[in-house]
């Protein structure tokens, strides 16, 4: 139902602030959706009734939105940091690499990464949290790579990591 939105959208969403007490400086604060198979559908539900999608309108949508999920596993992000530049995931000087992880060891780099940089009505509707502070993207990460699925299993959590010289932090989904 499109009422579920807001509670799948809370479930497959997460926050961590990565911080410098001594500076006092927020080095990192990162929001994330996993856009899950059962995220994907309410949000489909909610756009078609936002939208007054036809029933036809609405089926094609969730049928190649859902097919989108054998093939990569993707999340919204919506960061901000002290410095602007050095948050720009897109660039090779960012202060910032993000890794698909789990609690078996798996650790994957994305297949893309794509700015959205002034989110607009959808994203400032549908994603709470992306604002004018914030920097916007596209996480999309393969399902299974050569030596296997890039989330085991039997893995209990997954996750995003985000590393650099300032430090690390993880946002975890349970999976089990």
């Amino acid at each position: 139902m499109p009422t579920d939105y807001e509670h799948v959208l809370s479930r497959w969403t997460r926050t961590e602030h990565l911080l410098a007490l001594a500076e006092l400086e927020d080095l990192l604060t990162v929001t994330a959706t996993f856009e899950s198979w059962d995220f994907r559908w309410a949000y489909v539900m909610r756009y078609a009734r936002d939208y007054r999608l036809s029933v036809e309108q609405r089926k094609v949508l969730l049928d190649s939105t859902l097919a989108e999920t054998r093939a990569h596993h993707q999340f919204f992000v919506a960061l901000y940091g002290g410095n602007r530049r050095w948050t720009d995931l897109t660039k090779p000087n960012s202060a910032w690499i993000v890794r698909l992880i789990d609690d078996k060891g798996n650790e994957t780099a994305p297949d893309e990464i794509v700015s959205i940089p002034k989110p607009g009505p959808i994203e400032r509707t549908y994603f709470r949290y992306a604002s004018v502070w914030r920097q916007v993207f596209l996480v999309r990460f393969p399902t299974s790579s050569p030596s296997g699925p890039t989330i085991a299993p039997d893995a209990k959590f997954m996750g995003l990591r985000f590393a650099g010289a300032q430090g690390s932090e993880e946002l975890h989904w349970d999976i089990r």
